[in-house]
């Protein structure tokens, strides 16, 4: 896989997991249905927003230390 492919990747994984993290506060706050629902609802918007942070937190992290990686690569040639 090549690295453009590989950043876009990630890139698709923060974007995901920055909806989900949105998505799960907006069903704690403001979803009258979630709220109905109880502790499973709030076991839901839990969920969104814990497979949210996994999907951006390291995702972050990896795709820093790529593009570290790659500016270093392009300070040795020059």
């Amino acid at each position: 896989m090549t690295d453009t492919k590989l950043i876009l990747l990630l890139k698709t994984a923060i974007t995901l997991g920055l909806c989900l993290i949105l998505l799960g506060i907006y069903f704690h706050n403001f979803s009258e249905t979630v709220e109905a629902m109880g502790v499973k609802g709030i076991i839901i918007s839990a969920m969104c927003i814990a497979f949210g942070m996994v999907l951006s937190l390291p995702t972050k992290m990896y795709l820093t230390f790529i593009l570290v990686r790659r500016e270093a690569e392009r300070n040795q040639s020059e």
